[in-house]
Order: C-alpha cells, then structure tokens, then sequence
C-alpha cells in the first residue's frame, strides 16, 4: 500500500492536534496572548529559522536528482531572501533589533528541536529530513488555517498579532506548504511499511519538539 503525509499526522493525531491548537496559538490567535511571550517566541525564531536554512543546504548535499536539488535551493532561498528578511523586519516593529538577534543565546527548546532535524537529516536520508521538517512547514500553514477557521480568532487592528497571522495564511506561504505535501506524498506513497514506522517515529518527535517551542515562548523559558 502506499502512504501520503496525512498517514503521518494520523499515525500521531494527538500530538499533531496539541501542536496546532496548542494554548500558545489560541491565545495569538484571540490577540490574548503576553507581549513578554510573543517577544521571546520571536526571537528564538530567529534562531531557528538560521538552522533551518542549514537543514536546506544540507537537504540540497543529499539531493540525488536535479529536480530535488531545484526543491531545496528553492526552500533555502526563500528562508534566506524572503522569510528571514521578513522576520528580521517583524522583530523590529516588536522592538528588537538585529543586533540584539545577533548576539542571542539558544533556549534549550531551540537548541533541541534545531539539533534533531539536523542530526536527523545527516544521519538519514533526504526523506528523513524533509519529514523532521514538515512539522514546521506544513504546521506553520495549517495552523494558519485552522486560526482563520476559529471564531475566536480576531483579525485586524484589533490584533497586535494579525501580522503574523497573515504571513502564514498567505498565499506564499500557502504555495510552499502544498508544494512540500506534494513532495512529500510522490515518496511516502514508495515506502514500505517498516519504513513508514521509522518515518512516523521522526514525524512524531519532531512534532512533540514544536510543542515544547511552544511552551517554551509561552512560558519565556531559556
């Protein structure tokens, strides 16, 4: 039988279903949620964001036909040219300004969560990494989603965090998380069954990880 990426959010609903409604993300979404909290999420995804480019360059290393190379060049230059930049600029309407991210300390939920994707992606194979990804990518989308979907969700003026709201919800943001499904369901529907296992396991603890960065801007842990 074949899989696709929604087997992997089912092989783990719960934790999937923890990370995308987590408290951190309702409370952005109701435009409830601490300015102190918000901040400090927001730079540690500065940092993250840094490895994430890494995870791409090194998904490119692994890539073994032109058309994979083309997917993570893509992925690292729209981090590098396009969502860093954007950051960078949204940290500075919170205050923050890049000298300040230059010289930030990693939380422990950075330092973890950014060390397993990477040691995932040398110690796999390009699958392995763009699954330890996905949570990321996909989750970023599909809580975007799910906020609009809620009627708690505030939008506009109203909300100091629309903003960041609408960076997921739009449409660029949008293209690349079915573009990476797409790549992701043309391999999954090729793995075995034992495979899969390996893979859901990686889909899982990533997942878990995202939940802990959560918690960690909500409760402004280093």
């Amino acid at each position: 039988m074949g899989y696709a990426f929604d087997d992997l959010k089912g092989a783990c609903h719960h934790d999937w279903r923890a990370y995308i409604e987590h408290d951190f993300v309702r409370q952005l979404g109701a435009g409830t949620l601490e300015a102190g909290a918000f901040r400090h999420y927001l730079k540690q995804d500065y940092l993250f964001l840094i490895h994430f480019s890494r995870a791409y360059a090194l998904a490119a290393y692994k890539s073994r036909s032109l058309t994979d190379l083309r997917h993570a060049h893509a992925g690292l230059k729209t981090i590098l040219d396009v969502e860093l930049q954007l950051h960078i600029d949204f940290c500075r309407d919170w205050g923050i300004d890049e000298a300040e991210l230059a010289a930030l300390p990693e939380a422990k939920a950075t330092l973890a969560y950014t060390r397993y994707v990477l040691d995932t992606g040398n110690r796999g194979d390009l699958l392995d990494l763009h699954v330890a990804l996905a949570p990321c990518l996909v989750g970023y989308g599909e809580i975007a989603q799910w906020l609009a979907a809620q009627s708690f969700t505030v939008r506009g003026e109203a909300n100091p965090y629309d903003a960041w709201i609408a960076m997921y919800a739009g449409d660029d943001f949008q293209a690349a998380m079915r573009d990476e499904i797409a790549w992701l369901n043309g391999r999954l529907a090729e793995v075995t069954p034992r495979r899969f296992e390996e893979l859901a396991t990686v889909f899982r603890d990533a997942t878990r990880l995202e939940i802990d960065f959560w918690q960690m801007g909500l409760d402004r842990a280093d």
